[in-house]
């Protein structure tokens, strides 16, 4: 059995507050600038430090002097446990509510619309599974308008594409996947039963049905790049509405790979032969220099997860 301990081997039972108003003291050199510093009354100081220097045996720890205050032998002996302790409890209070944000807090996060066909449905089922206790507000939107609000700080994340010409230079970017691109066509379209590849110049004299008439803003971009000027007929805003047009015969459209996988099955997906352009890059946008909270971070590790689970 282990000795009981002697009074001298006793914890003297401390207040952290005598402690804080302790180095307060010690780093102003005085109990008047402490008390202001601290927003308390001058008494109120040296009551505080009196108690403390009864605690510890009764010693001075500070040599008052006409102008001010001077750390005793005594007092500079304990400065540096003071800061330990104070720093110790500091750091544990850190650390319980970075625990409490990750069990529960809340998360806001954006995506464009066929971020939301396949892999933010994965990502967040996980992520539900694993912070039950995170409250989720999303957002859907394109890439500008959804960069414009994490700046504003009305998203902590943003699941964005290099569709157009959003300024992602200036945001912390975490790569998610270069992502292939698909030529939807009808059924019966003469490629319909091509295998392999398409150069995307076989429908530079298509009708293209796209998101918006100007293809700078658009996933037709690529043709750009190709050397062609697509042919819009039609503008349809909704990928489920483009897929009618196209089974329609009325055009064709471009498709992601994060969209593939919600084909119509009365549409053919023709893949894109990669010539340096046929891919756009899927990131998912921080603000740089802004320390990711715990949900958000989970999150993060969330998509990445999920990013494995999309088709190639």
């Amino acid at each position: 059995m282990a000795p009981m301990p002697t009074p001298h081997d006793e914890v003297p039972d401390l207040s952290t507050v005598w402690l804080r108003v302790f180095l307060e003291v010690a780093r102003h050199g005085s109990f008047t600038v402490a008390a202001r510093a601290l927003g308390w009354t001058q008494s109120a100081v040296s009551r505080q430090v009196a108690a403390l220097e009864a605690a510890l045996g009764g010693g001075p720890l500070f040599d008052r002097l006409p102008r001010g205050v001077r750390l005793t032998e005594a007092g500079r002996l304990l400065v540096p446990h003071a800061e330990t302790v104070v720093a110790a409890l500091h750091d544990a209070r850190r650390e319980l509510g970075a625990l409490r944000e990750a069990a529960g807090g809340r998360l806001r996060f954006g995506a464009f619309a066929t971020a939301d066909a396949a892999l933010v449905p994965h990502a967040l089922a996980l992520f539900r599974a694993r912070r039950p206790g995170v409250r989720v507000c999303r957002e859907e939107g394109f890439t500008p308008a959804l960069l414009d609000r994490l700046t504003a700080g009305h998203l902590d994340l943003a699941v964005v594409s290099t569709t157009g010409r959003a300024p992602l230079e200036s945001y912390a970017l975490h790569h998610l996947l270069d992502e292939p691109l698909y030529v939807a066509v009808a059924a019966d379209h003469p490629l319909a039963g091509q295998d392999g590849p398409v150069p995307l110049g076989r429908f530079a004299d298509a009708d293209w049905i796209s998101g918006s008439a100007r293809p700078e803003d658009t996933l037709l971009t690529a043709a750009l790049r190709q050397g062609f000027r697509p042919r819009i007929a039609h503008v349809v805003g909704e990928w489920t509405a483009k897929q009618g047009y196209v089974a329609a015969g009325l055009g064709v459209t471009l498709v992601p790979a994060l969209a593939a996988a919600s084909a119509r099955p009365d549409i053919r997906l023709l893949r894109v032969l990669d010539e340096g352009a046929a891919v756009r890059a899927v990131y998912a946008a921080t603000v740089r220099g802004r320390p990711l909270t715990p949900a958000t971070a989970a999150f993060l590790g969330a998509l990445r997860e999920a990013t494995a689970r999309i088709p190639a």
